[in-house]
């Protein structure tokens, strides 16, 4: 079970947030030689809590870790800036469609543990043009002598994708991987998109070969471009973490 004494910005935050024993699955595999992606949909609060709890979880057995996020690489000496106190995190530009509130604490949370855990890298890994290819580059240069945390949208997480158009490009998931990386991708999903006034959420892993995971890789993600439908999740993602509206 993960300890949530670091966990000074979050203590309102974490309670409400089911955990469960499943998750050291995906524990266990972020350690060095791995590059591990959590996916996301944008602007969801849970996601960057959940996040939170796997950093601290890296930190407390490796004492290293290198944390990979979808900003700007141009913004990074503006993070460096503000791991040094000369600047606030309210300074970083990121692009609207993925900032919130969620975004600023964790931030502000991985500038704290930095204090705490020197070997702690805190890494804007995105970019303006070919953004993928981009992320990817950047990721591959990191030293895998330590763990790689990355927290990108859900579909930059996809390790196969079946395109039906001449467009389609891989994602970061697919580009590493296909350089010989070992890549691990756990989606998120909130089912459904909205819960009821009050209602709190849950999270739930749910894994590659569950026959499950089919079914929210076909419907929530492979539905959202022009890709065919997988037969199979294998060599596409590694387990989904499933957010559910609580009873």
């Amino acid at each position: 079970m993960l300890k949530r004494c670091w966990f000074g910005i979050y203590v309102v935050l974490l309670p409400s947030l089911g955990w469960s024993n499943d998750f050291t699955t995906i524990q266990d595999n972020i350690k060095p030689g791995n590059i591990v992606i959590i996916g996301e949909s944008h602007q969801k609060p849970e996601s960057t809590q959940l996040f939170a709890r796997l950093v601290d979880a890296t930190l407390e057995r490796h004492q290293c870790l290198t944390v990979g996020l979808e900003i700007n690489r141009n913004q990074q000496p503006v993070i460096d800036s503000v791991i040094q106190g000369e600047a606030q995190v309210a300074e970083i530009k990121v692009p609207h469609a993925i900032d919130h509130p969620g975004l600023r604490k964790l931030i502000d949370y991985l500038v704290t543990l930095k204090s705490k855990f020197p070997c702690l890298r805190i890494e804007a890994i995105d970019a303006d043009q070919d953004r993928d290819v981009n992320m990817a580059n950047r990721l591959s240069e990191f030293s895998r002598e330590k763990p790689i945390l990355v927290l990108l949208g859900g579909l930059h997480t996809l390790k196969k994708v079946k395109w039906t158009v001449k467009s389609g490009e891989p994602f970061v998931a697919e580009i590493l991987a296909s350089h010989g990386y070992q890549v691990n991708s756990y989606p998120q999903n909130w089912q459904p998109e909205r819960c009821k006034n009050g209602q709190g959420r849950s999270s739930r892993y749910v894994n590659a070969d569950d026959p499950e995971a089919l079914q929210i890789l076909n419907e929530s993600f492979m539905s959202l471009i022009n890709a065919q439908r997988h037969r199979s999740t294998q060599d596409v993602v590694d387990g989904f973490l499933l957010w559910e509206c609580d009873l």
